[in-house]
């Protein structure tokens, strides 16, 4: 007699649908690449460092704030646990002790792993120029940290103003939403020293060879926009969009603007081309004056820096028309500037709002560093998984799944609670989605079709 193989156990989980996510990263090995590729010497109680190392980076997919939630969040979740393979899951504060016994050396195996999976699914390492420009922000925001925690310092944060932490750095691939690089620094480091070697990690990670470079834009904020800074990167090639470095020389530039344009979208802002020339740079150079009033009817000023974009290249990535006159290209060219708003500083902001990465601080600069990493590869996921949703979706839900940020994801998406079904040698089987919630008939097509392969059911649980 045939034996029956349907499920044998049934467990509820409020993240249903992460579970299912977590499959298809299962499925793709990358929890298994953590795994081989992290090695800390830690001795094996129960779980193995690996273990502990994918026990947190679940939990930050469960959408914690704090690793204290390893025990409300993923250990009182058995059924997301036997999802990714794992019986059990660690104590929070066996998981802070992996981290304190991380070394540099596990620091820069953790970096391999990261940078490999990138070379594997992310689509900035498989961006061609045939897609067009690829746009690489560049940046620094502050990681606030008690004043005994290593290499914190006083420096710039946001608020308060004067308090301790340290800095991340970040290569950001804006088109797609992915984090090339994440680099900690001192509290103290400002993004120009730090420039050089954020873009060399980036060229490793994207193989940014000669002819990728001239298809490839570096934008910057002031604090990477002296002249040295960009002949640097303009004599590697690289396409420049920045902001002056110097507020006294962008004072005294803005006064050879002859014309100054409205910009409807902002309008206390005006535009204007700066008439005086420059042989300070390696290859010519655009430079566009800004000026704004604040609320005591003051004027500020800044200088905008382009080189290697023709107005064409600025309207084709705006997406606005070719034939458009003068002053529609000088506003194309401040609004492409200020998409790093949308770029790299909103990637930062949900970040810190949905993944908490500026919540969880290790008192050692190299366990801060490992826990960084993890933050990365999370961050990434979720925008590997968004886009395998938006594959296996109509263009109608793909449209809406794309609206979704980090933050919306892991609060709505991968919170939808449901029943997790295994068969009896512990292989997930079936996911029946709880039908009351809103978006889980949102999530029921892309899940199944993404799933089917794995031979996992999803379905919406009618009880």
């Amino acid at each position: 007699m045939s034996q029956s193989n349907t499920s044998e156990t049934t467990l509820f989980s409020p993240h249903a649908s992460l579970a299912a996510i977590a499959a298809q990263i299962a499925a793709r090995g990358i929890f298994e690449a953590v795994r081989s590729g992290v090695d800390i010497q830690q001795k094996t109680v129960k779980e193995s460092p690996q273990d502990k190392l994918i026990d947190i980076l679940m939990t930050l997919l469960s959408g914690a704030q704090s690793l204290v939630q390893i025990n409300t969040l993923l250990r009182s979740d058995p059924g997301l646990q036997r999802s990714i393979g794992r019986e059990r899951c660690c104590e929070q504060s066996v998981a802070q002790q992996t981290l304190d016994a991380a070394t540099a050396e596990n620091v820069e195996q953790m970096q391999a792993v990261v940078r490999t999976l990138l070379r594997q699914y992310s689509q900035a390492a498989h961006h061609s120029s045939r897609d067009g420009w690829l746009i690489l922000d560049v940046d620094l925001t502050g990681m606030p940290c008690g004043k005994h925690a290593e290499k914190s310092c006083k420096g710039y944060f946001s608020q308060p103003r004067v308090r301790r932490g340290r800095q991340m750095g970040r290569v950001l691939a804006s088109q797609y939403g992915e984090v090339v690089v994440d680099e900690l620094y001192p509290g103290n480091t400002n993004l120009l020293p730090a420039l050089p070697g954020l873009i060399e990690q980036a060229e490793q990670v994207l193989n940014l060879i000669p002819w990728k470079r001239k298809h490839t834009i570096i934008r910057l904020d002031a604090g990477g926009g002296t002249v040295s800074a960009l002949n640097a990167l303009l004599a590697q090639g690289y396409a420049i969009v920045s902001k002056e470095y110097s507020a006294h020389k962008a004072s005294q530039l803005v006064k050879s603007v002859h014309e100054w344009v409205e910009d409807p979208g902002r309008p206390d802002r005006q535009l204007g081309w700066v008439q005086e020339e420059t042989y300070e740079y390696v290859c010519p150079v655009r430079r566009l004056g800004v000026r704004w009033k604040d609320r005591k009817n003051s004027w500020h000023w800044a200088v905008l820096v382009f080189a290697r974009l023709a107005p064409s290249d600025i309207l084709s990535l705006l997406g606005e028309d070719p034939r458009a006159d003068e002053a529609s290209i000088i506003r194309a060219y401040a609004h492409f500037y200020d998409q790093r708003g949308g770029g790299i500083e909103s990637s930062f902001g949900q970040d810190k709002s949905g993944l908490g990465i500026t919540k969880r601080n290790k008192k050692r600069f190299e366990a801060q560093r490992l826990l960084m990493l993890l933050g990365t590869l999370a961050h990434n996921l979720l925008i590997w998984s968004r886009r395998w949703l938006c594959r296996h979706s109509s263009p109608q839900v793909a449209h809406r799944l794309q609206h979704y940020g980090i933050k919306r994801m892991l609060r709505d998406l991968y919170s939808i609670s449901g029943k997790l079904s295994f068969d009896r040698h512990g292989r997930l089987r079936v996911i029946a989605l709880q039908s009351s919630s809103s978006l889980a008939q949102l999530m029921l097509v892309p899940l199944h079709k993404s799933l089917a392969l794995s031979r996992i059911a999803v379905i919406l649980d009618k009880t």
